[in-house]
């Protein structure tokens, strides 16, 4: 295991790169389970979660090569049981119940796995493939789902806290092989959604509106290989834009999508981050001392749960008092109580976190419990006087690319180092 070290209170300065979206490379790569076809995969950043969907392709059959950034895959399916061990390191790899369910019309998936951020049911990935005329049932912790054939149907996937990005990838991916039309209500609208719906017109799937709160698929008899590069990661680059704002840096980001965080640009100049379009790049300035301000995380376009943690952390050190409240995962709180061993002053009232902004935080040693509160705690090291270490890293290696590295280009002194 290992952790970093840094040292905090050092100017950061100059350009980043922005590595693919992990978001959309996992169900990306489900998606290869509808074809026998070769596909590459390009873009896919080099992350523990991108491995492990990998592995997980290699039990079911399929042949998998990585070559820095592309992931090649190719073969049949063998088998529709997706190994437990793997499953249950990581939510992401539950994707693959739609697509073993349109291809072989039968899978066994392993209940999901991952960061521990609150009750995260399946309920609507059920709802969705029922829907289709499957049967699915629980056993041993697993799902079992059976069809002799899927038939498209009208559906409203909507569910308690909004709109599920994971179920609306596991049903569009059930959905492209089923016989007839299929018509998602409800459905995410999350830039991962779009371009998993690209990814599948490229394998020739009929499919319209993805992106949208309303897909429209008609079933193909069978889809081919493609060559493919996915889009840059909105919550690697929203994270940069966030230190940018506590660390007062100028900045440019490059490779983002500036329309894909128009929620967040606009929380950040009214705070006083300045933050402009660049081309395909972001160059975003701070010099001032901001102010406070709220925010509710909702489905995409509203603010990403993703970037609460990070948001929190900006907060933390601006003066004043914002409330942040998350409707997404409404216990997605644990980054809390160590950023307040830094000196923050945070607490929670129920869903939300009333944060009272202090001049300095401190350097302490700290625990990563999440993929994104490891980096709530990176920003608040990066700005902290004396020096921060945070322990399980293994989290940021989940879903960060090279992300020491990419700091250390920007001018901050940081170190990877063993427990």
């Amino acid at each position: 295991m290992e952790k970093f070290v840094i040292e905090g209170g050092r100017a950061l300065k100059g350009e980043v790169k922005i590595s693919g979206s992990k978001n959309a490379t996992l169900p990306i790569l489900a998606a290869t389970l509808l074809t026998d076809g070769i596909c590459e995969i390009r873009n896919a950043p080099k992350l523990q979660d991108t491995r492990t969907m990998c592995k997980l392709l290699k039990t079911l059959g399929k042949t998998v090569e990585m070559n820095g950034n592309q992931v090649t895959v190719s073969g049949s399916v063998h088998t529709h049981v997706a190994d437990y061990k793997l499953v249950s390191t990581m939510r992401g790899s539950f994707c693959v119940l739609g697509p073993l369910l349109g291809k072989l019309g039968k899978a066994k998936v392993s209940m999901p796995g991952g960061c521990v951020i609150g009750v995260r049911p399946i309920d609507l990935h059920l709802k969705g493939i029922i829907a289709l005329g499957a049967r699915a049932d629980f056993e041993a912790g697993n799902v079992i789902a059976s069809a002799a054939k899927l038939k498209g149907t009208q559906m409203y996937l909507g569910g308690m806290f909004g709109s599920s990005v994971l179920a609306t990838a596991n049903v569009m991916m059930a959905a492209v092989l089923a016989h007839g039309e299929t018509i998602i209500e409800s459905a995410a609208c999350e830039p991962e959604i779009e371009d998993l719906g690209n990814f599948l017109s490229a394998l020739g799937a009929n499919i319209e509106g993805h992106g949208t709160p309303r897909i429209v698929i008609n079933g193909v008899k069978k889809l081919n290989g493609a060559s493919y590069r996915i889009g840059a990661d909105r919550i690697e680059a929203g994270t940069f834009l966030l230190m940018a704002g506590a660390a007062k840096s100028d900045m440019l980001i490059r490779d983002a999508h500036y329309n894909h965080l128009l929620v967040l640009i606009d929380k950040l100049h009214y705070v006083g981050v300045d933050v402009q379009k660049d081309g395909n790049d972001i160059r975003v300035r701070c010099k001032k001392t901001l102010r406070p301000a709220n925010v509710v995380t909702h489905p995409h376009p509203g603010f990403p749960t993703d970037l609460q943690a990070q948001y929190m952390a900006l907060m933390a050190i601006t003066p004043g008092v914002s409330i942040v409240t998350d409707r997404v995962f409404p216990d997605r709180f644990m980054h809390i109580a160590e950023l307040n061993r830094m000196g923050a002053q945070i607490r929670r009232d129920a869903g939300s976190a009333i944060i009272e902004g202090v001049k300095h935080l401190y350097g302490a040693p700290v625990m990563a419990s999440d993929l994104r509160a490891s980096a709530a705690l990176v920003i608040a090291g990066l700005v902290a006087k004396g020096k921060t270490e945070i322990h399980r890293i293994y989290h940021l290696d989940r879903g960060y690319e090279d992300l020491d590295q990419k700091l250390i280009q920007l001018g901050a002194k940081v170190f990877r180092e063993k427990e």
